[in-house]
């Protein structure tokens, strides 16, 4: 069994989660350039024997798209092509970015880390690997 990545794409910065080996937690893993993903993407599947992405997909409180979610889907396409052996899923990512930087305050970091997108990032996509996770 591999292990799962988290995906919380983003125009300009993208959030990246891994689990354990047991696919039992959430970890945060790192916040790259989006120009960088699939680079970045490629070395990780060299060092981690990984079977699925879990991706996040914005959508509006309507359930409607939002002005990502085209870009999404798009990359969706694009890891389905880059990884033909591995599984992405899309998983509702809204609210994830609110619920990250809530935790983020409750957990007393300081200022500097609070406005820290990069740290916003990674813990959306901890957030919405966790919530996969959760629900299998």
């Amino acid at each position: 069994m591999g292990k799962i990545l988290g995906i919380d794409f983003g125009l300009k910065r993208t959030g990246l989660s891994i689990t354990d080996d047991l696919n039992v937690f959430a970890f945060g893993l790192d916040t790259v350039d989006s120009k960088n993903l699939i680079v970045f993407l490629r070395e990780l599947m060299l060092k981690e024997n990984i079977d699925k992405i879990i991706l996040g997909l914005p959508k509006g409180l309507n359930n409607e798209d939002t002005n990502i979610t085209q870009n999404v889907y798009l990359l969706k396409n694009e890891l389905e092509k880059k990884f033909i052996n591995i599984k992405v899923i899309l998983l509702d990512e809204r609210f994830t970015s609110k619920i990250a930087s809530q935790s983020i305050h409750s957990a007393g970091a300081r200022k500097k880390h609070k406005q820290d997108k990069r740290l916003v990032d990674k813990v959306s996509a901890t957030i919405i690997l966790q919530s996969y996770l959760s629900s299998l």
